[in-house]
Formats: C-alpha cells, structure tokens, sequence
C-alpha cells in the first residue's frame, strides 16, 4: 500500500479500535491485525470460547493471507437444490471458522444477498480473524441479476450493499464477478482503487478474467487473487491464465474445486439432476456421466492408496499444484465440511503426482463445464 493509504486505513481502524474497546475490549483490533499480518506472524485466533480446534496451513494470494482452505457460501442458498435454514448456514460457517478456515466467499448476487447476510452475522464476532472476499458484477440493484454491469456508479453502490450486510467496515476481497465487455477494465480497477484509498476495500480480485484483463486491471491496481472454475474435471486455467498469474504474483481461488460433487463420489453414472444447476450442464448428461466416470474412478483408487476420502485427495491434488492456490469448496453439510479440510494432512510426493498425471492423461473427458449462457458471460 502507499503511504497516503497506509495512513487512512490506519486513521480508519484506530477509531473503530477505540470505538469497539468501550463495548468489547475483548476484540483484536483491526490495526493490531494488520501489524502482526505484516510482521509475518498470524493474529491470535480464538472464538471467544477457547481455542480453536486447529491452525490450518495459511497461504498468500497477492499480499493477502488466508487460509490453504476456504469456504465457499453459494450452495447455502439453495444453488444446487434444497432449502436450508440460517441457523443451520450460520452454524455451519461458525464450525469452519472455529476448524481453522479464515477465507469465506461470497457475492451480491448469491440470493441474491442472503449469502452475504448470512455470512455478515455467522463472521461478526470473530470479524478481525477472518478474510471475506464478496464480488460485484451483476445487476442485483438494477433489478437484472443476470446482466453484467460494471459500471462505477454500480461498483459503489454495490459494495455499499456488501458493507451493510457483512457489517463490516471493509471487504478483505472484492471481485469483479465477470469481466463486463461494456466497461473498460482500466474504469473497473480505477474505481476499486478509489475504494482501496477510502479503505472501503483492501484487496482487489478478478472472476473469470482472461490473462489480457488481468494485465489491464494490474497496470492499475494490483490484483491480489483470480478466482476462476479448476479442478480434475476442468484444467483449463493451467494454459489460460497459470502463467500470468506465476509472472504477477497474483493468487489463484479455484471454486468447484471438486467439480459439484463428481470428484468427491457424491456422483455417478446413475445421478440425475433436477432443478438445479447440474441439471443444465453439458458434464452431467447422462451420456456424459457414462463416458466421464474414468476420472473419479481413478481418484477413489487413488484415495484408497493415500488412505484419505476423495475429497481430500482432490483437493490435496490442487494444493499441491502450487503454493499460491486455495480452493474454496461449499457445502450445506457439516460431515462435508469436515471431510474436505482434512485435505490439507494429505500429501502428495513429485513422483506420485507425476504418476497420477500421467494415469490422468489417458482420461478422455467429455462436455463443457458451463451451458451457453454462462458460458457467453465469461472473458476469453
């Protein structure tokens, strides 16, 4: 950060610091944080209640630390079917935060906003331990959550909205949710940039930019993490975008890491998907069930082999393709959730990653991760 900024984000968390000591001097300040995330140490992380159960295994996207593991809060609004109570989502990301997970995602748009409501009260108390990235992006205010629009007056208006339902002061991550074809990306990040200046934001991201609008958003702000689809089941970020991110050092935040389910077992030839996502995308036809189940047959036999679950051996796979890659799964489920961040006591050795990728080679995959119109709204 420059100076002018350094001293009103500083300016900024010394009066919420004192503010928050006359009814909770209990909390870690945001400027105490700061200082220790820039010493290099991690702030101390208790819920309140004790300890927590474990420190995960911490990584940097760009100049921000999160955890290796986040959680991913889209499915809790029903996006893959079902219905799910608050009290059951809050409790759910409390037990995350409370197993290590400091990186929580969401969006305007995952609801729209209950997402961000639920994750503002779950994350209130323990607000200074954690990293929330959220994204702007889509018409939500505008009564149009399926059109792009990254207009600036849109960009502040929307991280208003993100601010008063994550009640907080600041968003650790905002993204651009897809790169809109009628903004030029310099008017996109020149506006996140005023936000950075404000301390409205600290960090900021890309969805499912191409390697040019990433070096656009770049030249002006620099660009912490690209959150973009990446898993077994879908690779192609490694020849799109790996080697920008590599020469910019910015982070990569896989989302579907276990590619809905295939990669976790959750799903065979025999699954059919009825109002919900799945059911509208070309991998999970029938026919290509069939063909595509090759893949999470090799990882079960694998998984056996490093005595772990699938989840966890697909996910230690992606960890292990480099340091700058945390994946944010979702789930509705605790069982799940505890299940997926075991994944980071899984290890994988050169070799053993060279033979996995070679038996991995001879899988022939077939459909497309997205449906036409999903697919029209993602940069190439």
């Amino acid at each position: 950060m420059d100076t002018a900024k350094d001293t009103l984000l500083s300016g900024r968390r010394r009066f919420l610091a004192g503010s928050l000591a006359l009814g909770a001097a209990a909390l870690l300040s945001p400027a105490m944080n700061g200082a220790a995330r820039a010493a290099g140490m991690t702030p101390d992380a208790t819920n309140g209640e004790g300890e927590r159960e474990s420190r995960m295994e911490r990584r940097r996207l760009g100049g921000l630390e999160v955890s290796a593991i986040g959680l991913g809060c889209l499915p809790m609004v029903g996006y893959y079917g079902g219905k799910y109570e608050k009290k059951d989502m809050i409790a759910l990301i409390r037990r995350a935060f409370d197993k290590g997970v400091t990186f929580f995602d969401t969006a305007e748009v995952y609801g729209p906003y209950i997402s961000e409501e639920w994750v503002g009260e779950a994350l209130a108390p323990v607000r200074n331990q954690v990293r929330i990235g959220t994204k702007f992006g889509f018409g939500v205010e505008e009564g149009r959550p399926k059109a792009l629009n990254s207009r600036p007056e849109h960009i502040r208006r929307a991280v208003e909205g993100s601010l008063r339902r994550l009640r907080t002061d600041h968003i650790d991550l905002l993204y651009q949710h897809r790169v809109d074809p009628q903004v030029p990306m310099e008017d996109v990040a020149g506006t996140v940039k005023d936000l950075v200046q404000e301390g409205k934001v600290l960090h900021f991201g890309l969805s499912e930019a191409s390697a040019a609008s990433i070096r656009r958003a770049h030249a002006v702000l620099p660009v912490s993490a690209v959150q973009s689809e990446y898993s077994l089941l879908w690779r192609e970020p490694e020849t799109k975008i790996f080697p920008t991110l590599r020469e910019l050092g910015i982070g990569l935040v896989p989302y579907c890491p276990l590619g809905r389910g295939l990669l976790a077992g959750a799903v065979n030839e025999r699954s059919r998907f009825v109002d919900e996502r799945r059911a509208t995308l070309p991998q999970f036809t029938p026919e290509a069930l069939k063909r595509n189940m090759a893949l999470p047959n090799l990882i079960r036999d694998w998984a056996r082999r490093k005595n772990c679950t699938m989840a966890q051996f697909s996910l230690a796979w992606l960890l292990a393709q480099a340091p700058w890659i945390a994946p944010i799964p979702g789930t509705t489920n605790p069982a799940h959730l505890d299940d997926f961040l075991g994944a980071t006591a899984v290890s994988l050795s050169p070799e053993e990653l060279r033979e996995f990728t070679a038996a991995c080679s001879r899988i022939r995959l077939v459909g497309h991760r997205a449906d036409a119109f999903t697919e029209s709204q993602i940069d190439k």
